[in-house]
């Protein structure tokens, strides 16, 4: 079968820019603007991740610069309208802070930021202590594993598993991702699967099934393509 998937730790950044929940405002706003980061964990302790603060929490205290209390709009954005009046990290956070183990793999990191919208995930061990940072570029650079070893772990897993008698008769190629398979096959019902378990490989972009059945022999039946 696949190989085993690459998980959070094989592409996360462990060096982390972070504040501690005493941050001061603009001790915030210059940390973000020295590491060109538009968010960050906040710490407690000896470095639990409590929160994130990001530009978007920052922004209220501009928002509202303007704004008297008590008017019907600050009402209904209670949340925006204390941020604006807040002065240090604690205040300013979101929390729950949005969390991933090293041990998810991709697939799940990618689930948890496309369900709760953010573009970055503090990574932390089983008791909430930060060990790096994972974003959408980490994600992303599964796709740059080269094409000849998405071709070995083809080749391994899926034509060596599925088709172990006609393995020899079966070509794998690999452009930019795209796995293209050639050749003759006994059973094609298995074609499908194939191509569900090529998709499955870490690196693949897509694939192109060129699979036919074998060529008839005299005497045999020929076996019925998809």
């Amino acid at each position: 079968m696949t190989g085993t998937p690459h998980i959070v730790s094989d592409v996360m950044t462990r060096t982390v820019v972070a504040v501690g929940q005493d941050a001061p405002f603009k001790e915030i706003v210059r940390t973000l603007e020295q590491w060109k980061v538009s968010a960050m964990p906040v710490l407690e302790g000896e470095g639990r991740v409590i929160g994130v603060v990001s530009e978007a929490d920052l922004l209220p205290k501009e928002e509202f610069r303007d704004e008297e209390p008590g008017l019907s709009r600050q009402r209904e954005r209670l949340a925006d309208a204390a941020k604006a009046g807040a002065t240090r990290a604690a205040e300013l956070m979101s929390t729950p802070a949005v969390t991933v183990h090293a041990d998810a793999t991709l697939a799940q990191a990618a689930r948890i930021m496309a369900v709760r919208h953010v573009k970055r995930l503090p990574v932390v061990d089983g008791i909430g202590m930060l060990q790096g940072i994972v974003s959408r570029a980490d994600l992303l650079k599964v796709f740059l594993r080269p094409d000849d070893e998405i071709e070995e772990e083809v080749r391994r897993t899926v034509v060596s598993y599925l088709f172990p008698g006609f393995s020899h008769a079966i070509h794998v190629t690999v452009h930019e991702g795209v796995v293209t398979l050639r050749g003759h096959v006994r059973d094609t019902s298995l074609v499908s699967v194939a191509v569900r378990l090529v998709h499955a490989i870490e690196g693949v972009v897509g694939v192109e099934p060129r699979l036919t059945s074998e060529p008839e022999e005299a005497g045999e039946p020929r076996t019925q393509g998809l």
